[in-house]
């Protein structure tokens, strides 16, 4: 059966028709969206629903997982809290409750996008995994082909919002021998807390966020963290003078160019920090704002893991050679014991796993025009959850998708319903 819910046959009959006639359509179940579809029920994509609803604007959201934002419910570890104040990572149209904290944890976090998507009446369509999007040129439409179980679907529709952001895959890196190694290893994606590692020795890969922070809980639930820094990191207090760096950041950034709020940043983590390359973490030559700007490299806000650093509770390793049956050899000649390894190596997009011949988005799956302006594609396409901004920037996008798809709509769009059998 296909289902065609308030398409203007009147605006678009050749598409319809067109898509219509398609006899492969037959061959799975079909539904042809009068509004866009989107993809991916994470913040991004709640934002982008909450303003086309506030609009009048129909939509379908799809998410392979069986909740909201699966990536925060699923695979962050427990003592996880925002690492910018709450003001800079609320959704549009809805602030946090004025008794959260400053920075909430990720539960509370959790409980405010369930209640952003009771408020705004947002359902997506869980368990439901995009294999393929496709533009048809022949009937100027989105063909957007999922798996339900062992159903397939096929959404037809105008407009296609990719929101599944830059953070849907893990990322594990090869390491020689890391198969022969007998420890326990696993993604930071699994980790949960410290406590089963109480008194083993953990091998931590990578020195971001999760990397350091992870560090510092093995540290809280008294295992002997080692915390591989291959490269350099921007490491700055998350706080100064009772101000979050990143407000004081962004207030510097109305007057000053990139490159000296940079300087200043920096001046104050050495006053506040020390210097750090005595413990084995070196800066990067460029500034931290504008190596986040441009390669997409998140500076580290330190919330305690520098102190345990510092005392030597989390030892600082340096790169890989090759692993073995019981530990590894590192870059340096040192061989070194552990009981298990945490990979704390990020995450990558996987739009071009799906998202078929577009010149919209990089190899990698992120936009090829960079900040403000990668939000649009050509042929209704758009992105949200790319700006390599946090969810401060995926709000921003979301606001001009769902206005930009509305004008459109409203304009074009005569509310009918029509059902195909």
């Amino acid at each position: 059966m296909l289902c065609v819910c308030g398409i203007n046959l009147d605006q678009f009959p050749t598409m319809v028709q067109r898509a219509l006639d398609h006899g492969d359509l037959f061959s799975r179940r079909c539904i042809v969206v009068n509004g866009p579809v989107i993809i991916g029920a994470g913040p991004s994509g709640l934002a982008v629903g909450a303003g086309l609803r506030k609009q009048g604007v129909l939509f379908v959201i799809l998410e392979r997982a069986d909740c909201i934002a699966s990536l925060w419910q699923n695979k962050t570890y427990d003592r996880l809290t925002l690492h910018l104040p709450k003001q800079f990572c609320q959704l549009p149209f809805f602030p946090f409750p004025p008794n959260f904290p400053e920075y909430p944890s990720k539960y509370q976090f959790v409980n405010y996008l369930e209640s952003y998507t009771k408020k705004f009446e947002i359902n997506p369509r869980f368990n439901e995994s995009v294999k393929s999007a496709r533009y048809d040129e022949v009937c100027g439409l989105w063909r957007v082909r999922t798996v339900v179980g062992d159903c397939e679907v096929e959404y037809i529709c105008r407009w296609l919002v990719v929101a599944t952001g830059e953070n849907a895959e893990k990322v594990v890196p090869k390491f020689e021998g890391l198969d022969e190694f007998n420890g326990h290893v696993m993604h930071a994606c699994d980790y949960r807390s410290g406590e089963p590692y109480e008194g083993k020795k953990v091998l931590v890969v990578g020195c971001g966020n999760s990397g350091m922070e992870v560090s510092l809980d093995l540290c809280h639930h008294n295992a002997l963290p080692f915390m591989v820094v291959r490269n350099s990191v921007h490491v700055l207090p998350r706080d100064i003078a009772g101000k979050s760096i990143f407000e004081l950041a962004t207030l510097f950034m109305k007057w000053l160019p990139v490159k000296m709020v940079d300087k200043i940043l920096l001046v104050i983590a050495w006053l506040k920090l020390g210097s750090l390359e005595k413990y084995g973490i070196k800066r990067p030559m460029m500034g931290p704002i504008e190596l986040k700007n441009t390669k997409g490299k998140t500076p580290v806000l330190d919330i305690g893991a520098l102190q345990n650093i510092k005392s030597g509770k989390i030892q600082i390793v340096p790169g890989i050679k090759k692993f073995s049956r019981g530990g590894l050899e590192l870059v340096n000649g040192r061989n070194l014991n552990v009981d298990s390894v945490i990979l704390a190596t990020g995450y990558c997009s996987n739009v071009p796993s799906w998202l078929k011949e577009s010149d919209m988005f990089s190899k990698e799956g992120i936009p090829m025009t960079p900040f403000p302006e990668g939000w649009k594609g050509k042929c209704g396409l758009y992105a949200v959850g790319f700006t390599r901004r946090g969810l401060s920037g995926a709000a921003f996008d979301a606001i001009r998708v769902s206005q930009d798809i509305a004008r459109i709509w409203n304009e074009e769009t005569r509310p009918l319903c029509h059902s195909f059998m």
